[in-house]
């Protein structure tokens, strides 16, 4: 594959689906073909996927079952959308990847991270080549989350603690892997943009 792989991951109400569109915009703007997407969705049936899961209350699905789920999505995301970029050469930016499914399936509710790994080294065997986490205070992405509202709620639904717990997950993931930026999600807009283009680099 001869493109670029590049991912945003973070709590919800971080701000990354504003700084994934800015980067896009920013990249298309200097001449490159980006494809910007996201997950679950990308692709006709993961977008279809995507209602089952954001939507509906909170204890719709087991763990487990969101992590076949999701890994279903992700897949359909894969064939359809990210390879076949990836395989024009172009630049493909997607708002959550296989990081998400390790930390709201992996550890938020139960120790299944060796059933996320087991299934995504099956089904799934990439990584990106750069995740930009945006790191922001749970409490205050919640805040955020919940003022946009609209109909896929299920996890912020789940409250302040689950949130709590993932941002620390995040972060942990983030210090095993030399692939993550860490970027302070509570700066100015424009000032995340610029630290997030930095770290795209050329």
């Amino acid at each position: 594959m001869a493109g670029r792989f590049i991912s945003f991951e973070g709590i919800d109400g971080s701000g990354k689906s504003t700084q994934a569109r800015r980067l896009a915009d920013a990249l298309r703007a200097e001449g490159q073909t980006v494809v910007l997407t996201r997950e679950p969705g990308g692709s006709d049936g993961a977008e279809q996927i995507r209602r089952l899961v954001l939507e509906g209350k909170a204890d719709r699905w087991s763990a487990e079952t969101e992590i076949l789920l999701f890994t279903a999505a992700r897949r359909d995301h894969l064939e359809k959308t990210i390879r076949p970029a990836l395989n024009r050469g172009e630049v493909v930016i997607t708002d959550r990847f296989a990081d998400s499914t390790r930390i709201f399936q992996g550890i938020t509710r139960g120790d299944l991270t060796a059933t996320v790994d087991r299934l995504h080294d099956l089904m799934i065997g990439i990584e990106p080549d750069l995740t930009l986490l945006i790191d922001l205070d749970p409490a205050e992405g919640l805040r955020r989350a919940t003022a946009r509202a609209g109909t896929e709620m299920r996890f912020e639904d789940m409250g302040l603690a689950f949130q709590e717990k993932a941002r620390a997950g995040f972060l942990a993931l983030a210090a095993r892997h030399d692939r993550f930026r860490v970027i302070d999600g509570a700066m100015a807009p424009d000032q995340v943009a610029a630290a997030v283009r930095r770290a795209v680099g050329g």
